[in-house]
């Protein structure tokens, strides 16, 4: 959000959430108007329908985030690496209740290592991007790592949205691009963590450069060299405020106390702290600098900056920021909180100062900023009755459009099994800081089409999906999935003479295999407790069984835990496995459809 350049605009908040249906036979669902809305559930976090709101808001995989209030609707975008369609978009009236909208690439149509015969851009594709209105046009900014600069554009926050237009190459810059347009002088600037790929022995501060670059007006071509503003340990995410003619920069930055251990490791000593920058003079300094935000008791040793500035229509001013990964289980990813911000002496202090040192740290409950509108949450539940699929739903890489339907079979999601990519190079995962080793050398990773969406939520969830897997082939294996930083499957094998077993997998690959399976219906269900998951089956939607050991959900490939489906083949493309409805109730805001 740009405070300086707010138009006026409305769009309608679109709650994607779905009926709840029977084990046996799907309900008719509306999903495209809100009169069928019951009273909503509240849980442990989010909205908690008596004025308050407990934090994080948006308690599930949403990093990143950027947001762009444009009239009264505030519109967030949010990274998700190699998940597409990519760059999730989200909308609230209030801050606190965010639902799906979209997303800003049809597809990571940019590099072929996203697509479906190559998967092997895990932990890269979108990272933090900056949103942007701007005269009429939505511009979202984006550094893929292995190539550069890029923005797309649209009249429409919910699309058609551009293909990306290429700005600067990977070789001058790292990640976190935020732009502003500057209306009194008419001069249009991105600012840019360059890290240490420009840096000159003359600057020996430690830590990431920041560079500010003229663009042009229309938002889309980079003018000249760039100008050094900031270098700061592991200082990145910027965002660019004019405030009653001041400029701010805020920054996330590493505070390091111990470096037995990298940023972004649980160390109680180790802080990613929000900091700002102040200049009376231009957007090129010179700044000052004070730290505005650094953890505090509520989230423990968990860090808490890189996020958004808002205002409310009270004129209050309200921070969105992520929970750093530097916990012992952020098993659910990285999160989203809603903090108040005071001015104080010309700074932003951000939520509430709680030692006393000047600086603020993360609340736990407060006041809404802005009352009036029902509990809402991004959409889960699903009975696929629509020809498209829902915004929840994200494919790991691009998908083989060939080999998945929504019409096939009205009402059902359709997986046909393509043949598992090679264990060579240039396939599935590469190992390096980013993505973690355990089992990444599993079919799992280079089986495309696996669909699925985040879990919500610390506490406890559960799960529930109906399959039809009469038209599996053999050698095919397909079920349900949860996975982020390792997977664990439940699902159906059939073996070279058609027979068709249950089989559980762990994240190495190995399997545990279950009884013979004669009919059409499967149903599965997970839960979890904490970070502790196990897996139940069914055949006739009443009586469940477990199945596998209780095992460990695990943030990783910058990603949380996952829930979702597979299919694929280890000898051919043969096969497929139908999905009839999935449901999802976890404790956490939800909004509630009758029957």
């Amino acid at each position: 959000m740009k405070i300086s350049r707010l138009v006026i605009i409305h769009a309608l908040i679109l709650v994607c959430t779905l009926s709840c249906k029977s084990n046996t036979k799907k309900e008719d669902a509306d999903t495209s108007t809100s009169e069928n809305l019951a009273q909503a559930q509240i849980g442990s976090f989010g909205d908690q329908g008596d004025g308050t709101y407990i934090n994080p808001i948006l308690n599930a995989d949403y990093p990143d985030s950027d947001i762009e209030q444009v009239g009264d609707t505030y519109y967030m975008i949010t990274s998700k690496q190699h998940m597409s369609p990519g760059m999730p978009i989200l909308e609230s009236k209030d801050m606190v209740n965010w639902t799906n909208v979209g997303h800003v690439f049809d597809s990571l149509s940019w590099a072929p290592e996203y697509n479906w015969d190559r998967m092997n851009g895990y932990s890269f594709g979108t990272w933090a991007g900056d949103l942007a209105y701007h005269e009429g046009t939505w511009y979202c900014y984006q550094i893929d790592y292995q190539h550069g600069l890029m923005v797309a554009t649209a009249k429409d926050i919910k699309g058609p949205w551009s293909k990306p237009i290429m700005m600067l190459p990977k070789a001058k810059v790292l990640d976190d691009p935020a732009v502003f347009w500057d209306e009194e002088t008419h001069k249009a600037y991105v600012i840019i963590n360059t890290a240490g790929k420009q840096k000159s022995k003359e600057n020996t501060i430690e830590g990431n450069e920041n560079r500010i670059y003229e663009m042009s007006w229309d938002g889309t071509k980079i003018l000249d060299e760039g100008k050094l503003v900031y270098t700061g340990m592991g200082a990145e995410a910027a965002k660019i405020y004019k405030i009653d003619g001041i400029w701010y920069i805020f920054l996330a930055q590493w505070t390091i106390g111990d470096k037995s251990t990298k940023p972004g490791v649980k160390n109680p000593k180790n802080d990613r702290k929000q900091i700002v920058l102040r200049s009376k003079e231009s957007i090129y300094g010179p700044y000052e600098v004070k730290t505005v935000l650094e953890k505090g008791t509520v989230f423990k040793n968990r860090s808490a900056s890189q996020g958004a500035l808002m205002q409310a229509p009270d004129k209050s001013w309200w921070y969105m920021h992520q929970l750093i990964q530097n916990d012992t289980i952020p098993f659910q990813g990285r999160p989203q909180c809603l903090e108040p911000v005071n001015w104080v002496d010309g700074w932003p202090i951000i939520g509430v100062d709680e030692d006393n040192d000047g600086i603020g740290e993360p609340v736990k409950q407060h006041k809404k900023p802005i009352d009036g509108y029902p509990v809402a949450a991004p959409s889960s539940d699903d009975d696929f009755s629509n020809e498209k699929l829902g915004f929840q739903w994200e494919w790991n890489h691009n998908p083989r459009n060939t080999h998945w339907s929504l019409t096939e079979r009205r009402g059902w999601l359709r997986l046909k099994a393509s043949k598992v990519l090679p264990n060579e190079k240039g396939y599935g995962p590469n190992i390096n800081e980013w993505t973690n080793n355990d089992g990444s050398d599993s079919d799992f990773w280079r089986a495309c089409n696996t669909l699925s969406q985040r879990i919500m939520g610390i506490t406890t969830g559960t799960a529930v999906a109906k399959f039809d897997i009469s038209g599996m082939q053999p050698h095919q294996l397909a079920g349900f999935v949860r996975y982020g930083g390792v997977f664990n499957l439940l699902g159906v094998e059939v073996d070279k003479n058609g027979k068709k077993n249950l089989f559980y997998m762990n994240p190495m690959a190995e399997k545990t295999n279950g009884p013979e399976l004669v009919g059409n219906d499967l149903f599965v269900r997970t839960s979890n407790n904490s970070n502790q998951a196990t897996y139940e089956y069914s055949l006739d939607g009443e009586n469940y069984k477990a199945f596998g050991p209780t095992f460990t959900i695990v943030f990783g490939k910058w990603t949380g835990d996952r829930l979702g489906f597979f299919s694929w083949n280890e000898k051919e493309d043969a096969g497929h496995i139908d999905v009839d409805w999935f449901t999802y109730d976890y404790d956490g805001p939800k909004a509630r459809r009758k029957k």
